[in-house]
């Protein structure tokens, strides 16, 4: 099928054709509405028309940027590498991952379920929602994603599969490298300029070279290290939740890259999260539930990973018997030690770039009190270039917290 842009009166007709969606909805007659709030692509609700509540959702690429428009071109090839996370994420931990009713990499669409029951976690997190199951879900969700697509567990000839499947994701891991490691760090017009000019504040980062040569160190890993799938954005928003489930949506970004990127990415925008109560609401309660959860989810990170490790004897990288046990067992345990480390560094650049960057993050950009942003701003940057500086010199998760609560 040839692609072609749908709304919402076509899509209607697109779906009317694919059996395994019609056979979701049975005879009742549908609807869709266009949902989407998010940066790249258009999102609908499918649903019936006597019962809202049966529902799908339809996403589509479009080749360009939605958040900006037509003026900045953007391949919808992007689409391609997220039905395939998807379906890979799908395969590997079916309980986190939204099932898919149809895709079709030639229209960039995929068709899935509607999680009504859900929010989106920032939105959760903003109103001071405590997620008990999160830090459980979100630990087992990373820590089997990453690990059973790397070379700890795949075969050689396996791994170089998964990389040839996914690594021409070439245009997202660009906007990645620029949007995240680079632009928000100098004079730049794709950056908050309004909030820029004139700013002390953005005139300090611009020319903080310690900050930005690290900066370096992480974005050359990003860019060679090809360690696991990645999800590639695993920001709250990408987090549909409530008090029983949790799903990882929106992989688009999905490339193979270095371990610490996701979990960093979580990180980063729990911190932001800690930064909004801290200046906004002043909740020390909800702060207190952020900090544990920070450290329960990078320590069952850490004691899944490894146990998951500890199943398989043999892989790409290790030959079974090629080291006594205690030899192994600490190998290990620095390897993941090292995981944290790389992914506080990218925590503090992924902090850093939602201050004056393309894309700001509610939880700071939306505060309305000029006084309180400011303040939270530089809150942000402050825990940010800690992390940034010290990641590759961090012995214990209570460090990261320390890092966070002496920056108010």
């Amino acid at each position: 099928m040839n692609y072609r842009v749908l709304n919402v009166e076509t899509i209607i007709d697109y779906i009317s054709n694919i059996k395994s969606v019609m056979n979701y909805f049975g005879s009742d007659e549908i609807r869709a509405d266009e949902i989407g709030d998010g940066n790249l692509n258009y999102v609908y609700k499918i649903s019936s028309v006597k019962n809202p509540q049966k529902a799908l959702i339809a996403k589509q690429a479009v080749p360009f940027l939605r958040c900006v428009g037509e003026d900045f071109p953007l391949s919808r090839e992007r689409m391609i590498y997220e039905i395939r996370a998807l379906q890979k994420f799908y395969t590997i931990f079916p309980s986190f991952v939204p099932k898919i009713h149809h895709a079709s990499e030639e229209m960039s669409l995929v068709v899935m379920d509607y999680l009504g029951s859900h929010i989106i976690m920032r939105k959760g997190l903003i109103g001071g929602v405590k997620y008990k199951n999160f830090s459980g879900h979100i630990s087992t969700y990373m820590a089997a994603t990453l690990y059973y697509t790397s070379s700890l567990y795949l075969s050689s000839a396996q791994k170089r599969e998964l990389v040839e499947r996914f690594n021409g994701n070439r245009e997202l891991c660009k906007l990645t490298e620029d949007l995240v490691f680079s632009f928000p760090f100098m004079e730049h017009e794709t950056n908050d300029n309004e909030n820029v000019e004139n700013n002390p504040d953005a005139q300090k980062l611009f020319s903080d070279m310690e900050f930005k040569e690290k900066v370096l160190e992480l974005k050359y890993k990003f860019m060679t290290q090809s360690d696991a799938l990645l999800h590639g954005d695993l920001h709250t928003g990408s987090i549909m939740i409530n008090e029983n489930d949790t799903y990882i949506i929106d992989p688009e970004f999905a490339f193979v890259g270095p371990f610490g990127f996701d979990v960093g990415a979580l990180l980063a925008n729990l911190v932001n999260n800690y930064i909004h109560h801290s200046v906004v609401t002043k909740d020390e309660d909800y702060k207190s539930w952020l900090l544990l959860t920070i450290k329960d989810i990078l320590e069952k990170f850490s004691e899944k990973f490894l146990s998951f490790w500890s199943e398989s004897k043999e892989s790409a990288l290790l030959v079974d018997g090629y080291l006594d046990e205690v030899s192994l067992k600490n190998y290990k345990e620095r390897f993941v030690k090292n995981i944290l480390r790389d992914s506080v560094g990218f925590a503090g650049c992924k902090m850093a770039r939602r201050v004056y960057g393309v894309a700001g993050v509610e939880e700071i950009r939306g505060i309305e009190d000029e006084a309180l942003r400011a303040d939270a701003e530089r809150m942000a940057l402050k825990i940010a270039r800690e992390f940034v500086i010290k990641y590759d010199k961090i012995e214990s998760i209570d460090e990261i917290l320390e890092i966070m609560k002496n920056a108010g």
